[in-house]
């Protein structure tokens, strides 16, 4: 694809998502620092969980029976492969969440909130480019 195409492309997609009463439309140059910070989280967590997935199996394969150890040392591994498992399981949503969102603008339905399909707003997805929801959908969502 060329750069006029890819640029071309960027404009549709800016022009197609949609805009929360008040806010002003997508611009290119947004857009494209949404698909960038995305595809950067993607990266950057799919090596961390890469890591968190090879951390948690060393500790998993080191036994957890206890014999002949120390009983801090017991739960000292306990709490190291419970952090591990934590820290994997967010890596996961975070990794998940921003191929979500990378896919939501390729369909061209990024922007819609999931729950009551209205516009999430521009500045919650500029702050955070995995948002699904509106606010006030999380905060429902939150609250139950």
């Amino acid at each position: 694809m060329s750069q006029q195409d890819a640029e071309s492309r960027v404009a549709d997609l800016a022009a197609a998502l949609p805009v929360r009463e008040g806010d002003e439309p997508w611009t290119a140059e947004e857009v494209t620092e949404v698909v960038t910070t995305l595809r950067a989280d993607v990266e950057r967590m799919g090596a961390n969980l890469a890591k968190a997935q090879t951390n948690l199996a060393d500790l998993m394969t080191e036994g957890s029976d206890g014999a002949g150890k120390d009983p801090a040392d017991v739960g000292s591994s306990q709490f190291e492969r419970d952090q591990e498992i934590s820290l994997t399981r967010n890596a996961q949503l975070v990794y998940d969440q921003s191929r979500l969102a990378l896919k939501l603008i390729e369909e061209g339905t990024y922007g819609t909130c999931e729950n009551c399909g209205r516009p999430i707003g521009k500045a919650r997805l500029q702050a955070f480019p995995r948002a699904t929801m509106c606010v006030a959908c999380k905060q429902r969502e939150e609250r139950r």
